[in-house]
């Protein structure tokens, strides 16, 4: 389950934010995950729910937040959506396509309480 490292690695990275504005706590932290990253989002909130007990996240609300498949076509230029197993060109049916948007997984925000 890598999914349970990453979300070590987004705690790790969100409590160092938090501590470098002295914040009491984190309230939220939002996630930009693609759909073709392998990394499901159920096993993320599992990790999440394991390892933010004791820490600043602890009570964090986790958002989420899914983008779809997005690619372009390099016989015709068409851009387009798609899931991740079909990547054939609506346009002209070609097979040669560059994925766009899809593969993200960043840290979008993190909200805090101050400490004051």
């Amino acid at each position: 389950m890598h999914e349970m490292s990453l979300m070590l690695s987004v705690m790790e990275s969100a409590e160092q934010a938090a501590r470098n504005v002295q914040a009491k706590r984190i309230t939220k932290i939002t996630l930009t995950v693609g759909e073709m990253n392998e990394a499901l989002p159920e096993a993320l909130e599992f990790a999440f729910e394991v390892l933010s007990p004791q820490t600043l996240a602890e009570q964090a609300e986790l958002v989420i937040n899914r983008i779809k498949p997005r690619s372009r076509c390099l016989v015709c230029g068409e851009e387009f959506e798609h899931d991740r197993f079909c990547r054939v060109c609506p346009a002209c049916q070609a097979l040669a396509v560059e994925l766009l948007a899809g593969r993200e997984l960043h840290i979008e925000s993190i909200e805090v309480e101050n400490g004051d």
